[in-house]
């Protein structure tokens, strides 16, 4: 049986749009920085993409500055200052901010002071969606992007973080989209390009598969691809809790990416269904993280008040476009009668 893709929130296969328009910069031979035709031939690719990005997001008017990623971005947006944030967050983000915030069974985050916090829009996780105060000072929208209707200019916030590999564009490129006028000190000095945010010769390559994806990305979101991904997701949750009546769905009843399934089944560990559902041919991703070979419970789930045992049994099923009904079947179906071999091993 061929194998079933089920991580898309790790990162989403590349899109035929973005290997196309990446195949073509391939042969632009210039550099966006040179001011001969050459030159001026990849600076056209580099502002289509962010031309492309900027209508995608909802952030024209906004400065789009390409970086490697996500992980970079959150860097270029918080290093220096003094944030605050909740321990939900992505480690790209909780590495740079301290954790003070509040955060309820739901998964919502209680804000105190908007202009110095750093919020997730949408926990990769959970798939949960937090209801956000205007004037954040940052909102990791990296997992929202490209899978529910979200527009910068609608946020209010100051920056924004957006990757590319998971809305189908390449790994390695990311942006960090702001409010124009924004003071921000660069973190990569050199040539100043980028608007003088961040110095380095442009990844053309990358950035026009980014722009490709996006602009894909959002034909999908307009012809309601997401809202069929998001029955899929509802007809797996359904197929489970039926017959797994132990096993608890953390965000159920509350707004969640379209795609996105967490549960957990105590005393069995995340890791192991990952490796087990592996074997069988699907990929799919634990709650839980392992450092140095020591399981760690999920740093996600806990923060929601989920005891260890629990958050230590989280894996996290993340669907997509190419998902079939037949592939979530197959799913249920052999992660099911794993579930049994477990409880019988544990009788």
């Amino acid at each position: 049986m061929a194998r079933v893709y089920l991580d898309y929130n790790a990162t989403a296969p590349l899109r035929v749009e973005a290997r196309a328009a990446m195949i073509a910069a391939m042969d632009v031979v210039g550099n966006p920085s040179s001011v001969h035709a050459e030159g001026r031939q990849a600076k056209g690719l580099v502002e289509r993409a962010r031309a492309q990005i900027a209508t995608a997001f909802g952030a024209e008017g906004a400065d789009i500055v390409f970086v490697s990623g996500a992980t970079e971005a959150a860097a270029l947006a918080c290093a220096g200052r003094r944030l605050h944030g909740a321990a939900v967050e992505h480690d790209a983000v909780r590495a740079w901010i301290d954790p003070v915030l509040e955060v309820d069974a739901q998964g919502q985050v209680t804000v105190s002071d908007a202009a110095q916090s750093a919020v997730q829009l949408a926990n990769s996780e959970t798939g949960i969606v937090q209801d956000l105060p205007e004037g954040l000072a940052v909102v990791d929208a990296t997992q929202a992007f490209g899978k529910m209707p979200v527009a910068f200019n609608w946020m209010g916030a100051q920056m924004a973080l957006i990757s590319a590999h998971k809305l189908g564009g390449p790994k390695g490129i990311g942006a960090l989209v702001m409010k124009r006028g924004t003071d921000l000190a660069a973190q990569i000095k050199g040539g100043g390009q980028e608007m003088g945010r961040r110095s380095g010769t442009e990844n053309v390559i990358g950035i026009a598969g980014f722009g490709a994806a996006a602009e894909a990305g959002q034909r999908d979101l307009e012809a309601g691809i997401w809202a069929e991904v998001e029955k899929l997701r509802n007809i797996l949750d359904s197929s489970l809790e039926a017959q797994a009546k132990e096993t608890i769905f953390v965000g159920k009843g509350a707004h969640r990416l379209p795609n996105t399934s967490c549960f957990a089944t105590p005393g069995w560990k995340g890791e192991t269904q990952v490796m087990q559902m592996d074997l069988a041919g699907f990929a799919i991703s634990a709650g839980s993280a392992c450092s140095s070979g020591k399981v760690k419970a999920s740093a996600v789930l806990t923060a929601m008040g989920y005891d260890e045992a629990t958050a230590s049994s989280a894996i996290r099923v993340s669907l997509g476009p190419e998902t079939t009904e037949d592939d979530i079947d197959r799913f249920a179906e052999t992660w099911l009668a794993k579930r049994d071999k477990h409880r019988a091993r544990a009788a």
